[in-house]
């Protein structure tokens, strides 16, 4: 009964290492934008250079991925995972520590790498010591809900530390948290690799893969300053699409025993639903929660505090739909009969949102859309994880997370690209048009609204047609998989 409870904490603990990292990579990604002000005035920085803060970030962490989750299963996921983050606790106390342009710029371009590298280790780990069925299904739910807080407290969090405390605790905020990781992960996650020794690391496969997704996100981040018809987007754009090809051909041809990721994953219907769901989803989500932002600060004249605190009602609807899907998933309900009412639910709310008004308020064109969506986004992300994931053999766990970290990433910068470009382009007609700003912003956030609700739909679609109606079948009976655990430990000692 000891060991019971013993191999019970163990698991715990490895999903309190797991929820924390999730935690702060969310949390980085928007934890920054509120505070940018406050950096360009501490550190005399242009404006024009001010977006590369959030960007630089974005890149590396997107570029960086497909090789985090691949040294993950090739050098294991405990040593990848406490490197990973000690990789970004270092780069958080370096960006606090900044005085100048580049070297802030610097650190947040290793915190991108950091989070590429235990981002998908982390959700392997998550995979590989929660025992499948229940168990797993409860610990998804746990990951889900800290991944979507992370994304909505980093507005909350950046505008007060900001505002009371200073631009460089938005960096030193992430100090404790990676050290309670660590602690956590180092006592508790099985060290060794699944599976034995591995052959060479696929380095050909690596560079092409990430110089791929990086040229990609870069110039889809870069259209808002140089726009989509341009010499500089075109030729990003076109490197990217030769070297994501390279990479392609790569891995079908090339002599590699053990590539960078198998193509067989994708034909999987579960991971290549679940990827493609995951793309739009985010693609429509991160374009919506622009808007809003801008929409509360410049027409309702919201500042920075009160911005982040109109998102809380949001979070919590997400963290309940998180919380019901949960609970069905438990129950046996097939991912695909619950991912489709999620985006449809989610799709409502935006479309809902678009009707939003120059002489508006909070309570009448935010509140009662804001809590749709997130019921309709958090909805989604157990099912979607766990299709992503389950059924998979344990060495291909870091691979199939990183794509979908990846899907997640390259859907934001792509939607969040399309959907401001759309937006801009509708408001600056208006202008021109002789209509107030007031008028023009919130018409060009309506149109956003209505463009993110279309993104949701085609998600919904996705999942119809894509998935499968079952669960996927465990890769191994949960004895093999606590025997595999107990044998990783035993090789940690």
């Amino acid at each position: 009964m000891k060991d019971v409870e013993d191999i019970g904490r163990t698991r715990g603990r490895a999903l309190g290492a797991v929820a924390i990292v999730q935690f702060m990579v969310t949390l980085d990604m928007t934890v920054v934008n509120v505070a940018l002000p406050g950096i360009a005035a501490g550190l005399h920085i242009d404006q024009a250079r001010l977006p590369w803060l959030v960007n630089i970030y974005a890149l590396c962490f997107g570029g960086f991925l497909l090789l985090g989750g691949r040294l993950a299963d090739h050098y294991g996921h405990r040593r990848v995972l406490l490197a990973g983050t000690a990789a970004f606790a270092l780069a958080s106390l370096g960006g606090g520590l900044a005085q100048d342009q580049a070297q802030l710029i610097a650190a947040r371009a290793v915190q991108g790498v950091g989070a590429a590298v235990m981002a998908p280790a982390a959700l392997a780990v998550l995979t590989l010591t929660q025992r499948e069925g229940r168990e797993r299904t409860r610990a998804l739910g746990v990951y889900a809900a800290v991944s979507a807080v992370g994304g909505g407290a980093g507005v909350l969090v950046g505008g007060l530390l900001t505002e009371y405390a200073g631009w460089r605790w938005v960096m030193w905020v992430n100090l404790p948290m990676a050290v309670a990781a660590l602690l956590l992960a180092a006592g508790s996650v099985p060290g060794g690799t699944v599976g034995g020794r591995r052959g060479r690391l696929d380095l050909v496969g690596a560079v092409l893969a990430t110089a791929g997704v990086g040229l990609l996100i870069l110039g889809v981040e870069r259209t808002e300053q140089v726009g989509w018809g341009s010499a500089a987007t075109a030729g990003t754009l076109a490197a990217a699409g030769l070297l994501l090809t390279g990479f392609v051909l790569w891995v079908r041809y090339g002599p590699m025993a053990d590539p960078l990721i198998r193509l067989g994953l994708l034909r999987r219907r579960g991971v290549l639903g679940a990827n493609l769901f995951m793309a739009l989803l985010v693609g429509g989500q991160f374009g919506a929660f622009y808007f809003s932002t801008m929409h509360l600060q410049t027409v309702l004249g919201f500042n920075a505090a009160q911005a982040g605190l109109g998102f809380l009602p949001l979070t919590l609807c997400v963290v309940v739909g998180i919380q019901a899907s949960s609970r069905l998933m438990r129950r046996g309900v097939p991912v695909r009969l619950l991912l489709v009412p999620a985006g449809l639910i989610g799709a409502a709310g935006f479309a809902w949102w678009a009707a939003l008004g120059p002489a508006g308020s909070y309570l009448g064109d935010v509140l009662g859309p804001s809590m749709v969506a997130g019921l309709g986004i958090g909805f989604s992300f157990v099912p979607l994880t766990a299709a992503a994931t389950g059924g998979l053999p344990p060495q291909e766990a870091g691979a199939a997370s990183a794509l979908l970290n990846s899907a997640r990433q390259i859907g934001g910068a792509i939607g969040l690209a399309v959907l401001v470009a759309a937006a801009t382009a509708r408001t600056d007609h208006r202008l021109a048009a002789g209509a107030s700003p007031a008028v023009a912003a919130t018409q060009g956030y309506g149109l956003g609204y209505l463009l993110a609700a279309a993104f949701l739909l085609a998600a919904s679609l996705a999942a119809a047609t894509v998935l499968p109606g079952r669960r996927p079948a465990p890769a191994a009976e949960p004895g093999l998989e606590r025997e595999r655990t107990a044998e990783g430990a035993r090789a940690a000692r």
